[in-house]
Formats: structure tokens, sequence, C-alpha cells
């Protein structure tokens, strides 16, 4: 696991998908999947927005420790990857996160939500 400084975490960060002013200026973005994630709750397994720096080409293969073999995802699409494939696990319903493959299934409800859309 590489030890990133925040001006490489701010470059990945960059690559997460855009969202609306309020909600990017509370520190939320969305993953590749679709998950909304939070600026700071990097690193925070315990939060429904918490996000890490994935490795697009895992170490395993030869990936390097680079911002360009980086990119943001939601902690569980990260742990959910298989054979070194992106699957989605959470992705977004408006403004709450869901396991995608039951979207009745709505994480708990937090302090931190991003704003209606």
């Amino acid at each position: 696991m590489a030890d990133w400084t925040e001006e490489e975490k701010k470059k990945i960060w960059e690559k997460a998908e855009g969202v609306d002013t309020e909600n990017a200026k509370k520190g939320f973005k969305k993953d590749q999947c679709g998950a909304w994630i939070l600026w700071s709750a990097y690193g925070n397994r315990n939060s429904k927005y918490g996000w890490e720096i994935d490795h697009i080409k895992p170490d395993s293969k030869g990936g390097e420790d680079v911002v360009s073999n980086a990119r943001p995802l939601h902690w569980r699409n990260n742990v959910g990857r298989s054979n070194g494939r992106l699957r989605t696990i959470v992705t977004s319903k408006g403004n709450k996160n869901v396991w995608e493959n039951d979207h009745s299934k709505d994480f708990e409800p937090g302090d931190d939500e991003p704003s209606a859309i």
C-alpha cells in the first residue's frame, strides 16, 4: 500500500466524478461506480462515504504507486474488486449510497448526507 502525500491524494481525488456545486462545497464527489465519497472520509471504513485510493493496475500485477495508476473508490468498491476487475458493490440513488444489487437497502442516514439532487 502506498503512502500517498496530500498533494497526490488531491490529484487522485480530482479524478472522481464532479457533482453539483452545493455538494462539491461540502466535500462530496462520486467514484467510478457512482457511489458518493467524501473528501474528509479518506481511509475511513466506518463511514458510508469513506474512500480509498485504488491501484487501477494492482500491485500484484506490477502496478506502480503513481498518480496515473490510481483512482478514488468508495472503500466497499475497492474491497469488492475481483481478480483485479472493478465491480460495483455500492452506487448511488439520488443523494443516497445503495447496494448495487438491492436498491431498496439504503445505507443508514447520517449527518453528512449530500444534498438532494
